[in-house]
């Protein structure tokens, strides 16, 4: 039985930018993230907050920098979960108001998840959403429906 100690309670993303301050701005002035930028470092990169969320961007030294999509045809590049059901459409309006691109606006998804998916500056996709509908998220799961997810 593991200890609580070592009990896994945050994932931080890290993404490569092709342009560190650049990258860093959007994530300020338009998602609304507050910035510890460290571009004097050995490895240039800045830690940016929003409410419980905690991202990593790091200066690329070489090579293009690719989004899941583009890189493999599928995927978001991270995802985020509003407290509740209602922050979606709440944060789809800041988003827009802030002119953020907006890949796909609030749905209902088929595995039950209710979101919506914006694009950042450099061109990443970031679904914003929350599982909804538990039995349609776990119905081919091994999972039992765990009362903290």
């Amino acid at each position: 039985m593991p200890v609580e100690d070592s009990r896994l309670v945050n994932l931080c993303p890290v993404f490569v930018c092709p342009d560190l301050p650049k990258t860093v701005k959007f994530y300020t002035e338009k998602l609304g993230f507050k910035a510890a930028r460290h571009y004097d470092k050995i490895e240039n990169f800045a830690a940016l907050y929003r409410d419980d969320i905690e991202l990593i961007l790091v200066q690329a030294r070489q090579g293009q920098v690719l989004s899941n999509t583009e890189r493999h045809g599928a995927g978001y590049d991270a995802y985020m979960d509003p407290a509740a059901p209602e922050g979606v459409d709440s944060l789809y309006e800041e988003f827009s108001a802030q002119e953020v691109k907006i890949v796909a606006k609030p749905h209902m998804t088929e595995y039950g998840s209710y979101e919506f998916v914006i694009e950042d500056l450099d061109g990443r996709q970031l679904g914003i959403g929350l599982m909804v509908n538990r039995p349609t998220f776990f119905e081919d799961s091994d999972l039992e429906l765990l009362g903290n997810l």
